[in-house]
């Protein structure tokens, strides 16, 4: 977008920071709180640009993370079970539990959830979503933790929300950390964990500096860079 296109409040922002500057994660979030607000509760997100090559897959990593303050919004989870296990699911946040026939509701364009959380049993069904599904983020998957025998806890951990995550094809993983309505020590506390957990899964073959790029943003803020520790 061109600067001309650009908000006056975002202009006003841009020149606040410092773009050869990497900021320790406290002095980022506190310029980032300094910015105009927009008239929404905006929702401050993380880019890492990580030193991987996500055309191997042992190096395209994705995988589930509950950050220690959550996100600031309650996920619209569906569960793929049925029995007392449907009971369990809808008593644990699900909006919408069942079988052969969820499948169907959402073969015929039924979209309006944010999660899709399945029992192995129930991919006989699901698995004929993958092409609806698929391209909107929505299939269940085991590495994602979206298939599995718990299916009440991951109803209740993506409904509070947890949040998938997986590289894109620059090797970037793009992460909501809260709202900026949030203290900073919490937003602190959700970098560090997510910074924490993508150093934890960093692949064997990588060599050299892992982490190469940490920048925070507003929905409506310019980025704000962040200064790494390896």
């Amino acid at each position: 977008m061109g600067k001309k296109f650009r908000s006056k409040k975002y202009r006003e922002s841009v020149k606040k920071v410092d773009g050869g500057k990497r900021y320790q994660s406290e002095e980022a979030l506190d310029l980032l709180a300094s910015f105009p607000k927009a008239k929404f509760d905006e929702t401050v997100n993380v880019a890492v640009k990580l030193n991987i090559d996500p055309r191997k897959a042992e190096q395209n990593l994705r995988g589930a993370i509950a950050l220690p303050h959550g996100t600031g919004k309650q996920a619209r989870v569906i569960a793929f079970c049925e029995g007392e296990l449907a009971e369990q699911a809808k008593e644990a946040g699900a909006i919408e539990v069942g079988g052969a026939e969820l499948a169907k509701k959402i073969e015929e364009g039924w979209f309006d959830f944010d999660k899709a959380v399945a029992h192995p049993s129930q991919m006989r069904h699901v698995g004929k979503l993958g092409k609806v599904l698929g391209p909107k983020g929505l299939m269940p998957t085991p590495k994602a933790g979206t298939v599995t025998e718990d299916v009440v806890s991951a109803v209740r951990e993506f409904s509070a929300g947890k949040l998938e995550f997986r590289t894109d094809p620059g090797g970037n993983i793009h992460l909501p950390l809260g709202k900026r309505s949030f203290d900073n020590t919490k937003l602190n506390d959700n970098l560090q964990f997510v910074l924490t957990h993508l150093k934890a899964i960093k692949p064997v073959a990588v060599k050299g500096n892992y982490i190469e790029k940490i920048c925070l943003s507003g929905t409506m803020t310019p980025g704000v860079f962040v200064a790494i520790e390896q």
